[in-house]
């Protein structure tokens, strides 16, 4: 299949490498010419633009840094996706996005009789799971392609419903990981030995993936683990925002998204999300370090 890649960032990039290591022709395209390299060395061809990288394709994907982004890269007159890509194809956004600017791009899409789907993924590709929204029958279409890029796949619902499902699990993940670390600092103030409850939690009712970040994160004082603290912020922001817009309760959120951009404040905003910890150590007068803490 003749494919367009928008977007050939850190997760674009493996997720395009996995499309042509299916079989597939692409032609890429990102604002950082550097950043096409990777894929080119793989048999990608390069586009100037993003309506150059839909000219000719039959699937267009997208994976970009937020809505803004996406938004302007699919509707821009004269640059955009939907000016490229013709009747009949198919646009894939990958985004981390916002149910609004789904609604807006997907009434674009229809309008030109292209099909949309909504289908923002969790972890890295090839084992990740994507969730998508929109009409059945796109999706089915376009199953090989997701099943090309992730080991889990879903149909969500209708248009916006992968973006919602992506959000909640946003939310779920690092207001937990707020969570998590106010624990530990509790037992830091305490007196616990920080490395003997790393390794407690874990079989405990406290056990998450979330959890399993700080021990080898923040206890030795690296903070790299995931994304940076700049897409994190802005997920949970989006996240916060959703459950305003549909009348549903967020205080956790709200106070955690209040920590991320805190950190934000303080320049981290590039660095690995595990940082944030630093906003809550220097609230509790206590450090999260541990030797022991990766065993």
């Amino acid at each position: 299949m003749r494919i367009g890649f928008v977007g050939t960032g850190t997760m674009g990039t493996p997720i395009a490498g996995c499309l042509i290591a299916a079989g597939h022709r692409l032609t890429v395209y990102d604002i950082r010419a550097e950043a096409m390299g990777a894929l080119m060395g793989q048999g990608a061809a390069a586009a100037d633009s993003p309506s150059e990288a839909a000219y000719g394709a039959e699937t267009v994907f997208t994976s970009l840094p937020g809505p803004n982004d996406m938004e302007a890269t699919a509707l821009d007159p004269d640059r955009g996706i939907l000016a490229g890509l013709r009747p009949g194809g198919t646009y894939i956004d990958l985004t981390t996005n916002a149910p609004g600017t789904i609604r807006l791009v997907a009434e674009a899409a229809r309008k030109r009789n292209v099909a949309f789907l909504d289908a923002p993924v969790s972890g890295r590709p090839p084992n990740m799971t994507v969730m998508v929204g929109g009409r059945e029958a796109d999706f089915g279409h376009s199953r090989p392609l997701f099943e090309a890029i992730a080991a889990n796949v879903f149909h969500v619902g209708p248009s916006g419903a992968g973006c919602v499902a992506k959000l909640v699990t946003q939310y779920l993940g690092y207001t937990n990981f707020i969570a998590a670390l106010e624990g530990l600092l509790i037992a830091a103030k305490a007196g616990i030995d920080l490395g003997v409850l790393a390794r407690i939690v874990p079989v405990s009712a406290g056990q998450s993936r979330t959890f399993d970040n700080i021990p080898r994160s923040v206890l030795t004082g690296a903070f790299t683990s995931g994304g940076t603290l700049d897409i994190v912020a802005k997920d949970i922001e989006l996240a916060v925002s959703l459950a305003r817009e549909v009348g549903a309760p967020a205080s956790l959120g709200a106070l955690a998204s209040d920590v991320y951009k805190r950190a934000q404040a303080r320049g981290w905003g590039q660095e690995g999300f595990p940082v944030v910890a630093r906003i809550l150590e220097a609230m509790a007068g206590a450090e999260l370090r541990s030797e022991r803490g990766h065993e």
